[in-house]
């Protein structure tokens, strides 16, 4: 029902930023929570930040509080990750996804629809 195409992905140096950002199709953005979640080569894919269909609520992984930031414009249909003080371990491929009328999970299964990923990679 929504298409999802991240962007913004790419190489950093360690203690940089980088803002990702999710555009999504459809008319029904706005009755969606979003999640970002990533996959580091070898390893499973795992939670980031989520945020209400409203936008009034977010949650955060504990690696990224403080850091990062989940955002949306619904008027845009588009989500955003602004991502500070990057490190080694946040390189990974970097996807979004859709829940209809969430509250934010952090978990993947909640999610039906997702993007093809972005890749961010951070150099020391």
């Amino acid at each position: 029902q929504v298409q999802l195409v991240e962007s913004g992905g790419g190489l950093v140096q360690a203690g940089g930023s980088l803002r990702l950002s999710c555009a999504a199709s459809g008319r029904t953005f706005n009755m969606y929570a979003m999640g970002w979640f990533r996959q580091a080569p070898g390893k499973e894919r795992e939670f980031v930040a989520a945020i209400s269909y409203s936008g009034r609520t977010t949650r955060y992984a504990d690696s990224v509080k403080g850091r990062f930031t989940i955002s949306r414009d619904n008027a845009k249909n588009t989500l955003y990750l602004q991502m500070n003080s990057l490190n080694v371990d946040d390189t990974a491929v970097y996807y979004c996804a859709a829940e209809p009328y969430g509250l934010g999970s952090e978990l993947k299964s909640s999610y039906g629809h997702w993007g093809q990923g972005t890749q961010v990679t951070v150099s020391s």
